[in-house]
C-alpha cells in the first residue's frame, strides 16, 4: 500500500523553487563528466539538472521515521528455483582435442602477468 501522507508531501515539498545551478557549476559538472556543451545546450542542462537536485532536495525534507525498510517490494513473493541436476555428460577430454597445450586435464596459456 503507499502511504498517501508521504507522497502528499513530497507533492507539497516540489512546490518550493528549486535553487537553480549557475551556468559556471553546469561548465564545472560538465568538464568533469567530459561533455562539451554548446552555448545552447547550457540552459537545458540547467534546468534539467536543477530540477532533478530540487527533487532529490524534496525527497530529503520527507519525513520517513514511521515508514518500515523493504527487504523486497513484492512480500510473499519467493524465487523459483529449479533442482541442481547435472543435464549433461562430462566431455571436458573432447573438448580439449581442439586447445593448442593441455597437461594434467589444465588448459595451458601464454602467461600474460609478470
Amino acid at each position: 500500500m503507499y502511504d498517501f501522507a508521504l507522497v502528499f508531501a513530497l507533492r507539497d515539498a516540489l512546490r518550493e523553487p528549486p535553487m537553480p545551478l549557475t551556468r559556471e557549476q553546469i561548465a564545472s559538472i560538465a568538464e568533469l563528466a567530459r561533455l562539451d556543451l554548446s552555448s545552447n545546450e547550457m540552459p537545458v542542462y540547467q534546468e534539467s539538472l536543477s530540477s532533478i537536485l530540487a527533487f532529490v532536495g524534496a525527497l530529503d525534507q520527507v519525513d520517513t521515521a514511521r515508514v518500515t525498510p523493504l527487504a523486497h517490494p513484492l512480500t510473499g513473493l519467493t524465487q523459483r528455483l529449479r533442482p541442481d541436476v547435472v543435464s549433461e555428460s562430462d566431455r571436458h577430454e573432447e573438448y580439449q582435442q581442439n586447445a593448442p597445450r593441455v597437461a594434467a586435464g589444465l588448459y595451458l596459456v601464454p602467461k600474460v602477468i609478470e
